[in-house]
């Protein structure tokens, strides 16, 4: 029986699924149904054109996404016939491989290093070459870069000069762990995730004969979310299809936000230059959000000079404008957030699970998070642990416990085994020597530690308690001030510390630049932690009583929320250095990135959409710092919005306004 592909698809869509053979590329905007386009061009290869189920090959970033779209292809198919090849790029490398992995001197029995195998083999490799201090990069670290350097298809000297250029001497150690490594896995007869597409593309690359048998037998390449491919993965498609020229790719340039894991948003750019002759089919009908919200994604997207334009029209039928809302600070925007939520599951708008609150930064959430904790309000944090609970937050206030109590003896062992050469051993030993009571306010208790420590550690101990202890009249009053505390120990180590210990040092750097403003507003320090723990317990609880994961509202940042959908949207802190990013902008004058996610979030609302405005925030002096509105937030006219002014946290803006 034909496939009557017009019963299910639009003309856009249409026409991408019965594509003749060759080069098409999909350009398929936010909610304009590629999953459904992909299954059917499958399923259109199969029982139209009559290939072979095996010589079609489904490419995905995802084990997930690949069964799904193979599950509904087959049902499309019949389910006595043979599925195509699909999964991950990893995936389709490894199956190559396991085959022709002795043409690169390999055995076909490698192991898979996963990403701890592979963080313990680089410990190894450091301990090696006698390079164990905590002054040298973790494996995680090392491990990122590394990874980095492979998805760009960059000389390694290039990914860590960017990122070690301060620190010379570290560079030629992170040189010289990667020769030890490779050299390492090779002895092994193993590769890690990075190796299996270096060696699936070196594969393909240097035996023809090979990439000629591949691309015989997968005629018809089809590859899902081609925005986010890197150089390497982009590389691999193109040689894997070099022969036939039977490649499908999916994507939507204005949703390229992974630059800073490797994506490229050129790939998907000049796929006509290196695909001479292709097609090119634009998805513009949205199936998911109402024409007002469109309108507003419309009209800020617009203003990337550098890609694809197209104009999202909406299926559904209007129904009211997103809001803009000026508020004067962070605390009454958590405090008009959970105002109307808890306004729309009174009225039955929308479920818990239909609401989400989504933000730039981790960081930008901590206000909220706060205040939704003591409205007993359950929220799921997709973005990451919790703020107090994350390790970084507690390493840096271990040194504001020690401050109000002396015989804190978990915050003195995070506090020093933080240090070179200082394990929970020699830890435990200097805590004992203090007779199981570190007085930081005495300096004969401080100058103790500093003799019990191992030679490493005495520097950066020293840097610490000076910066505490500048002049010995002034040491009551600072330590009475937590954001001082936390912000003299960042600056005199944790900074340094955080680089060369997280793949993420510049997010987590963040968060604590947050923690110390958000410190800043309590009069002292015992009062900051009481503060604190309670919080925290107040979430503990709020979780045990939660039950289902249904019945809780969603915390994201805009990168975790992609692909994802809501009935209600709120979006955080649109202000200039907020949203765009101010370190993103600091790195770069192109704040098309910036613009893209914005066009993420907007889109991730499908029936209501607040965007949050706040006029000022706390600064760690105790001053009021003014912000401007996004540059986003300026570009949308003002017919597009409701708006609402908050005057003050008690101020909810004029009656009648409709959710």
């Amino acid at each position: 029986m034909a496939l009557n592909l017009t019963q299910y698809l639009n003309p856009a869509q249409l026409r991408a699924a019965t594509a003749p053979d060759g080069a098409v590329l999909v350009i398929a905007a936010a909610g304009t149904g590629k999953t459904r386009t992909l299954t059917h061009r499958v399923a259109w290869l199969v029982r139209e054109r009559q290939i072979e189920p095996r010589n079609i090959l489904l490419l995905t970033f995802t084990n997930r996404a690949a069964n799904e779209m193979l599950e509904r292809a087959s049902q499309l198919i019949g389910r006595d016939a043979a599925r195509p090849w699909g999964g991950t790029f990893h995936h389709t490398a490894n199956r190559m491989l396991r085959r022709h992995a002795g043409l690169l001197g390999y055995g076909p029995d490698y192991t898979i290093l996963d990403e701890d195998d592979s963080e313990k083999l680089l410990k190894v490799c450091t301990a090696e070459l006698g390079l164990t201090d905590k002054l040298f990069p973790k494996p995680s670290v090392l491990s990122s870069l590394f990874g980095l350097a492979a998805s760009r298809r960059q000389v390694l000297m290039d990914t860590v000069s960017a990122d070690f250029r301060q620190h010379a001497p570290r560079l030629e150690g992170v040189l010289r762990v990667h020769e030890r490594y490779q050299a390492r896995k090779r002895q092994l007869n193993a590769m890690d995730f990075d190796d299996l597409l270096v060696n699936g593309l070196r594969l393909l690359e240097e035996h023809a004969e090979v990439a000629d048998a591949y691309s015989e037998r997968m005629r018809h390449v089809l590859v899902d979310e081609y925005q986010d491919t890197n150089a390497l993965q982009c590389d691999f498609v193109d040689r894997l299809t070099a022969r036939h020229g039977n490649l499908l790719a999916v994507g939507d340039d204005f949703q390229s936000i992974y630059s800073w894991r490797g994506a490229e948003v050129r790939n998907i750019l000049s796929f006509e230059q290196r695909h001479p002759g292709a097609l090119v089919v634009k998805l513009e009908e949205n199936y998911r959000s109402r024409p007002e919200i469109l309108e507003v994604a419309n009209q800020v997207i617009a203003g990337n000079p550098e890609q694809y334009q197209k104009v999202l029209r909406a299926t559904r039928p209007a129904e009211v404008k997103p809001v803009k809302v000026e508020l004067p600070n962070g605390n009454s925007q958590a405090s008009y957030i959970i105002d109307k939520v808890r306004h729309l599951l009174a009225h039955g708008v929308a479920k818990p699970r239909e609401i989400a609150v989504l933000y730039r930064s981790h960081f930008q959430a901590l206000e909220l998070q706060l205040e939704l904790a003591r409205a007993s309000l359950p929220y799921e944090l997709m973005s990451g642990v919790r703020f107090f609970e994350q390790a970084h937050i507690k390493d840096v206030c271990a040194l504001a416990r020690l401050v109000v109590n002396a015989a804190d003896r978990l915050a003195f062992g995070r506090l020093v085994e933080l240090l070179p050469k200082v394990g929970p051993k020699r830890a435990e030993n200097v805590w004992l020597a203090l007779g199981e009571r570190f007085n930081l306010r005495d300096a004969e208790s401080r100058q103790l530690v500093l003799d019990k420590l191992p030679a490493p550690a005495r520097a950066p101990w020293a840097r610490i308690m000076a910066g505490l202890f500048p002049e010995e009249d002034e040491r009551e009053n600072l330590l009475e001030r937590p954001d001082e505390v936390v912000f003299r120990f960042v600056e005199a180590f944790y900074k340094e510390h955080a680089e060369l210990t997280y793949d993420n040092a510049a997010n987590r750097l963040e968060d604590i630049e947050e923690l110390i403003r958000f410190s800043a507003r309590y009069a002292s320090t015992a009062e900051f932690l009481a503060e604190m723990a309670l919080l925290t317990n107040l979430d503990t609880n709020q979780m045990s009583r939660a039950g289902e994961r249904a019945e809780q509202i969603r915390l994201s940042t805009v990168h975790q929320a992609k692909g994802l959908e809501w009935k209600a949207v709120f979006v955080l802190w649109l202000n200039e250095g907020m949203f765009p990013a101010a370190r993103t902008l600091s790195e770069s004058e192109d704040d098309s990135e910036e613009r893209r996610l914005f066009y993420v979030a907007v889109t991730r609302a499908k029936d209501y959409l607040w965007l949050c405005v706040p006029r000022g925030r706390r600064a760690r002096d105790g001053n009021y710092q003014f912000l401007s509105p996004s540059r986003f937030m300026d570009e949308i006219d003002g017919d597009l919005l409701q708006h609402e002014h908050i005057r003050s946290p008690s101020g909810w803006g004029p009656r009648g306004m409709r959710w």
